[in-house]
């Protein structure tokens, strides 16, 4: 499988976009310590050009929703836990004990905290959106800092008309 990856700088810090043919495969944090990953640098990949354009535009207030093709690796069980990511409305949260309920494995909370854990593409599939049962921060691989900046930038940007 070829691999491309390109550089997006946010207000969170640089972004390190990585896809393959099939779709939006990563992204990493500054912050992270990368995998060891075979991918050229390519600006001009179309998947890549669509998700960085997506990922301003959410950056900007002007998108909630992001309409990207995924290559997802990982297990059945780890690909459920993601895509219920995206049911979690834009500047809202959830817990990890609703997320099980929502993929139907009501006792699995702690399995489904530890896929979110290796969610590979967090902002697009929402796993900042994702708090303890009592509503606090937990992990983030971008750190928490960067996860209580995305939920205000939802939170600020949730009354805006026409957004």
């Amino acid at each position: 499988m070829t691999l491309h990856q390109r550089h997006l700088d946010t207000p969170i810090g640089q972004l390190t976009l990585v896809a393959s043919e099939a779709g939006l495969n990563m992204i990493l944090f500054e912050s992270e310590d990368p995998p060891e990953i075979d991918a050229a640098i390519d600006e001009s990949d179309p998947i890549l050009s669509s998700a960085a354009r997506q990922l301003s535009e959410y950056f900007a207030g002007e998108r909630r929703e992001f309409d990207l093709p995924l290559d997802l690796e990982g297990t059945e069980f780890q690909k459920d836990a993601w895509l219920a990511l995206a049911d979690v409305p834009y500047g809202e949260t959830t817990s990890y004990g609703e997320q099980a309920q929502a993929i139907g494995r009501p006792g699995a909370f702690r399995a489904v905290g530890a896929a979110n854990g290796r969610n590979p593409v967090p902002i697009v599939l929402p796993c900042h959106r994702i708090v303890g049962a009592d509503g606090s921060l937990t992990g983030f691989a971008g750190g928490l800092d960067v996860k209580a900046r995305l939920l205000a930038l939802e939170q600020s940007q949730q009354s805006l008309p026409g957004v």
